[in-house]
Formats: C-alpha cells, structure tokens, sequence
C-alpha cells in the first residue's frame, strides 16, 4: 500500500508544474471575467442614474413655467366650497355618504384601528385585493388629524426598545415592504420603524404601501414614524406615475382622495432624531441647516417643495376670502395675456376664476379667519390693555398697515424656509469638500464631508441617516461613515440592478445592515445573464435618449466632419454624443453597444448609424421629424399635461386641447411648431376619428424599436461574445 501511495505522489509531482499553469489561467481568466462583468454593470448603473437624474432636472425646469400656465386646470382642484379651514376640508372629505356593496369582498375597516385589522388589509394587499374608497378616504382622514399634532422633527429613544428600524425609500414597491415584514417582523409597540421618505412613484403599488404605513402609524402613533420625501409632491407625482395610479385605481373617488393626500404630504414630518445623536431625513443638508429653524416652520404651507408658498395681496379685512380670490384670478388673468392666448376657456369648459384656484394656493390661507386675524394684530399692537377699544375701520387700517411693514421681513423668512426644506427633501453628499448647487437634479445641493462634520459638531450628532439615491447594494457609507445613505426599494431600474437594504439601531447606535432582492428571478439567473438583463434595458433607454436628439447630433457630428464625408472617427463620435447629452458616461466604453455601423479604417457613419433606429407605427414617417425628436425628447412632459387637461380621468383629451398643449410646448422650448405639423399629427394618432386622442394610445405609439430582431439584439447582450470583450480591452482608442 505504501509502495502504491509512493508511486502517486511521484505522479501528482510530475504533474504539479502542468496543473498549477492551468489553474493561473484558470484565476486570471476568471478575474478578468469578473472585472469586465463588474465594468458592464458600472456603466449600465451610470446610465440609469444619468437619465433619472436628467429627468428630475426636466421636471423642476418645466415646473416653473407650465404650472403658472396650467396648475389652474389640475384634475382636483378645489371649488368655491371647498377652502378655508379645516373643518370645513373634513366636511368635503367626508366618506359617509359612500356606501360599500355587499359583493365587496376586501378588507372592512372599523375605527379606531385594531393591528388585527391592519394585518388583514396587508394580507388583502398581498392578494392583489383593493380597499374600497370609503374606508381609503376615512383612513386618510384620520390620518390627516394626526399628523396636524406632531412636530416637524420626531423624537425618539431606543430605551423603549431594543432596536429601531429604518426604511429608505419604497417607490410603490410593495413587494418590498412585504419582504422587510416577512424578516422583521411588522411595527409593534417593541418593534418601532421610522420610514424615510419617498413611499409613491414608479411602482404600481404606491397607495398601497401608503395605506399600510398610515394604518399602522394610527395603531403605532408613538412607534411608527414618517418623514416627508421629494416624491411626497403632488407635481412629482403627475410625472412621475402617483396621480395616474390613484385615478386609475379609484376612478370615482380618485380625485377627493388627490386632494386629501395633497394636504398629508404637507403635514408629513421633515425629519426623525433618535437618542439626540442620529439624524434620519430623506435628501441631505446644506452649509446653511438649522435644526432650530426647521423645527419651527410651518411645514404645512410647503404643498409642494418645488416652490415657496406663493404670496399674497394684501386687502382691506373687512373683504371675505372669497372676494380676495377673485380678486387674484382677475388680476392674474389681466396680467397674463400667454395664457389667455394659450389656453382658452371653451377648451376646457366654462369656469369662473375662483374655481381655478390650485390646492397650494390655499394651504396658507388655512390657520386664521379674517376676525381671527384682527384679534391677533390687535392684542399684538397692545389695544386691549385697559380696556383701550377702536372702531372697525381703524381695525382695518391697523391690520393692512402692519401687514404693509411685515411683508418684506415675511417675504424673507418664507424664502429661507423653503430653501431649508428643499435641502432636507433633494440633497445629495459629495466628495469634495464645500457645498454647491445640485444642478444634477436641479433641487437642493450638494454638501461635502466638511459640512457633514460642521454640521454634527453644532448639533452634538453622530451619524445622519438619508435615503434619496438608489445604490447597488442598497447602502453606501460616506464622509468617514458619518453619512449612511439607504435604500430600501430591491430592482429599482431593472430586476436585479439593484438589492434594497434596511438598517436597525440599538441603544449603541451602531448600524447593523440588512440587505435583500426582492425578486426571486435573480436567484435564478448566472452572473452574465443576469448584467445582461440590466444592460439591455439601460441600452434601450438610451437609444431613445439618442433619437430625440438626432438633429443636435447631427449637427456635432458635422462639426467633426467638415469635408462632408458622412463619417466620423469612433472618438469624434463619442465627443460629439457628450457635448449633445451630458450624461456624463463612458461613451468610448458603451460605442460598440451603441454603434455597431463602421467603415473601414474604425470610421463611423453617423447617418446609417441613425437609420438604426425607428419608429415602431409605419404611418408615422410622414410626420415633420422635428416634430416627432420634440415629442420624444419631452414624452414624460406631454404625458404630464395631458394628465391635467384629462379633467374627467377619461383617459381622452380633445383635439384642441390637444393642439393647446402642443403650443404651451413650443412656448415653454420657443420654438416653431406649424399648426399645420400639430394638425398632421393629430389626425395620425386619431385613428377611430372619433375627434378624441386616447392618451395611453398616444404615448404608446411612440416607442422606439431596433432594427434589429429582439431576439439577435437579446441573444447579444445576455452572452456577449469574446471578440467583443477583446475590443474593449485592447483598442488603442479607448
């Protein structure tokens, strides 16, 4: 035996040299693949993050100027009945006189709430089953009185409990939210949870996941807690796809429920402190951060945090509110000659100027009636000392003069305040030091590590604790871990572009992470084609990116090719598509997924180049194509706008509405749009000539496709091929 055992291991010697060479290749092959997968899934992240970032940046740019144009004509705007004080706002949100059918088979609620009843709505949810909107809007009601008592900075302590939980951001995914339950275990009295913000747009399930978090916040007042994220905006969420779901879902009631979570999104909480050491808010903070005056703001006013609430005129008290808003909608009508031009009244039915009025614009006009008014300018200018009285009309007079003295210092303050808020909701942490404008996203700022430590030596902290940026593994430590961004919504861009993440804290407040994918898709995939996947979505969004700047491309393409040869180098073309897009991405790196066209000599020739690219309906190529790169480049606006001229959440708009909207475009872009064009384009889509657009229809129609079948382009990004990888490495170019 030992005769035999010498032999074998004289063999395994002879063959060590031979086996050790295969397995360094084996090692370098493999970490070469591991490395070129992980630089696919960088540049396939960066994508995703450039165009989302791009976006938001459209929707705060065109924010300004189409909401003074047409937040007038929201689909739940208030009427002359509706404002003023709450009480009255609880009257309009009655749910009393909605009866629920027999056949409704969803959960059935009784109030005050039980965690019995909260866990069978949840299990109703997990079975795709609908609460009904009466109980929807009674929920939201009581949630609404609740939220009226807290501060805008929660406080808590872990000495209650042995840990406190953090959830980032959600976005209607409620698969998610199930999940973080199934491991965590639901809110409980030892079991508290503070949510950071940004629970709705994108997913589907975005009222659902509010519905939970409200119920359990009514069971849980002391142990559930809710900060207020950028998507916590009623104009975020036209873009972004809140307001279509809630009118979708609830089609008769969908629009009083709009209104009633238009005022819970300004009463959410700003921002949660636990132990006086963490701070927890959605975006970040600036060089400029108080906590001292954050917490005295009235948050309320902030309907949406894209703006500063807007001012107000001041009149004699004697007027009602009622007449001081019809003075403002004449004034505002005399004044703006563009929207008299621009939107006419029989397009969007006969309608007086009061009932024009946004949500927003009341908001501040709810705490004090005019006597409530007069009674606080009196007491504060002394007249009730000793019985001192005055006459009705120097009451007048006193409150518009002091109203008069105090607007500028007002006007001051209102701005400061905002701008607190706007820091707290879309802020993002940097790198370098200092602090600069977030022209990224076009709200809020970016803030370095030296703002971090200012920021926490003043206020005696230890750790702040944001959400607000999607990260690969769900979390990402910044600023020396003085910083924990936190996501918590799992294949936020794609399956598996992402897992979500949650944080628990002990009474040592030392973060302990928790990481998970929600989709059991993932699990099912390889490492390549799972990359695959993602990188195929990522290029699809940015070929559509690329079209609807086909003109502007052109033109940087021609710079380059001053001969007029119809080619570039691979270099020029990569120069060219930043210029046009700034997304800031690798473009020598993506031009073999992106530009597959060449002549020889590595030249690229642009015009085959984007003939690759078409459109998806035949009877489109009639169509002027700056019109049709207008339409892409602004689909997400135009679907906006067309949600606001849909008064009746009919899914159809008329023509000339239609029309209207595309002028408010060119406007807003001051370009040339023919009415002819905006005529020919209409007819287009008008299939049914029916004289009404069906929006879903509209946007649907204008998808881009390759060329190339689905399943070459599909069978190319989830294998890949050697020769291509080989390129990436080696091309002297790159």
């Amino acid at each position: 035996m030992f005769v035999g055992l010498g032999l074998a291991l004289n063999g395994l010697s002879l063959f060590c040299p031979t086996a050790m060479k295969a397995a360094v290749l084996i090692q370098r092959w493999y970490r070469q693949y591991v490395a070129r997968m992980e630089m696919r899934r960088r540049y396939t992240w960066n994508i995703f993050q450039s165009i989302e970032y791009s976006g938001e940046q459209a929707q705060i740019k065109v924010r300004h100027y189409f909401m003074a144009q047409l937040v007038v004509h929201l689909p739940y705007n208030l009427h002359e009945n509706e404002v003023c004080r709450d009480t009255e706002w609880e009257r309009h949100f009655c749910y009393k006189n909605i009866e629920v059918p027999e056949i409704y088979s969803g959960p059935r609620l009784i109030f005050p709430l039980t965690v019995e009843q909260v866990a069978s709505m949840v299990e109703a949810f997990r079975n795709k089953r609908q609460l009904h909107s009466r109980y929807v809007l009674q929920l939201l009601l009581e949630t609404w009185k609740l939220l009226r008592k807290l501060p805008n900075i929660s406080r808590i302590s872990t000495c209650h409990s042995k840990e406190i939980t953090v959830c980032g951001d959600l976005h209607g995914q409620l698969e998610d939210l199930l999940l973080i339950f199934y491991k965590n275990g639901m809110p409980s009295l030892d079991r508290p949870y503070v949510f950071n913000g940004d629970f709705v747009d994108r997913g589907k399930d975005s009222i659902e996941i509010l519905l939970i978090l409200f119920a359990f916040l009514l069971v849980y007042p002391n142990d559930v807690h809710l900060n207020r994220g950028n998507h916590e905006d009623h104009i975020v969420n036209l873009r972004y796809g809140f307001t279509k779901e809630v009118l979708g879902k609830y089609k008769m009631h969908g629009k009083r429920i709009l209104k009633l979570l238009q005022k819970i999104f300004s009463w959410l909480p700003l921002a949660t402190v636990i132990d006086q050491k963490v701070l927890i808010l959605h975006g970040g903070i600036s060089n400029t951060t108080d906590l001292c005056l954050i917490a005295r703001v009235d948050r309320h006013k902030y309907v949406s945090a894209l703006r500063p609430p807007k001012k107000r005129t001041q009149y004699p008290v004697s007027q009602s509110s009622v007449d001081l808003d019809m003075e403002d909608d004449l004034s505002g009508t005399k004044n703006n000659q563009r929207r008299v031009s621009l939107i006419k009244a029989n397009s969007f039915g006969p309608r007086d100027g009061f009932q024009r009025r946004s949500l927003q614009d009341f908001s501040g006009r709810v705490p004090r009636t005019v006597d409530e008014e007069i009674e606080v300018r009196r007491r504060q200018s002394g007249f009730i000392k000793g019985g001192f009285s005055h006459s009705q009309g120097e009451l007048n007079n006193l409150a518009v003069s002091s109203a008069s003295q105090e607007s500028t210092d007002t006007a001051d303050t209102t701005v400061e305040e905002w701008k607190q808020i706007l820091d707290l909701l879309w802020s993002d942490p940097m790198s370098q030091n200092g602090c600069i404008p977030n022209e990224v996203r076009g709200g809020g700022c970016y803030w370095g590590p030296d703002v971090t430590q200012d920021f926490l030596d003043r206020h005696n902290m230890q750790l702040i604790i944001r959400s607000h940026e999607c990260k690969q593994d769900g979390y990402e430590f910044c600023h020396n871990r003085r910083v924990l961004t936190l996501f918590s919504a799992s294949n936020y861009y794609e399956v598996g572009s992402n897992r979500g993440a949650y944080v628990k804290l002990g009474p040592d407040l030392v973060p302990y992470l928790i990481q998970y994918q929600a989709s059991s898709m993932t699990r099912e995939l390889t490492l390549r084609k799972n990359v695959g996947k993602v990188e195929h979505s990522a290029l699809k969004v940015l070929r559509e990116q690329l079209f609807a700047h086909k003109s502007d491309l052109v033109s940087a393409f021609q710079e380059f090719d001053k001969d007029k040869t119809g080619v570039v180098s691979l270099n020029d073309w990569a120069t060219a598509v930043e210029s046009v897009l700034r997304l800031g991405l690798p473009w020598r790196m993506l031009r073999f997924q992106l530009a597959t066209c060449k002549t020889p000599g590595g030249m690229l020739d642009y015009q085959e180049w984007f003939q690759e690219l078409s459109i998806k309906e035949p009877q489109m190529e009639h169509i002027d194509q700056g019109l049709l790169e207008t339409l892409y480049r602004h689909r997400a606006t135009l679907e906006t706008i067309f949600r606001i001229v849909d008064l009746d959440n009919s899914g159809f708009i008329t023509m000339e509405d239609f029309r209207q909207t595309w002028k408010l475009l060119s406007a807003f872009l001051k370009m040339e749009i023919t009415d002819e064009a905006i005529s020919d384009l209409a007819v287009t889509i008008d299939t049914n000539q029916d004289g009404n657009i069906d929006i879903d229809e509209f946007m649907e129609a204008f998808r881009l496709t390759d060329k190339k079948s689905r399943l070459e382009r599909g069978k190319s990004m989830f294998m890949g091929t050697t020769t291509d990888l080989t390129k990436l490495e080696g091309d002297p170019n790159i």
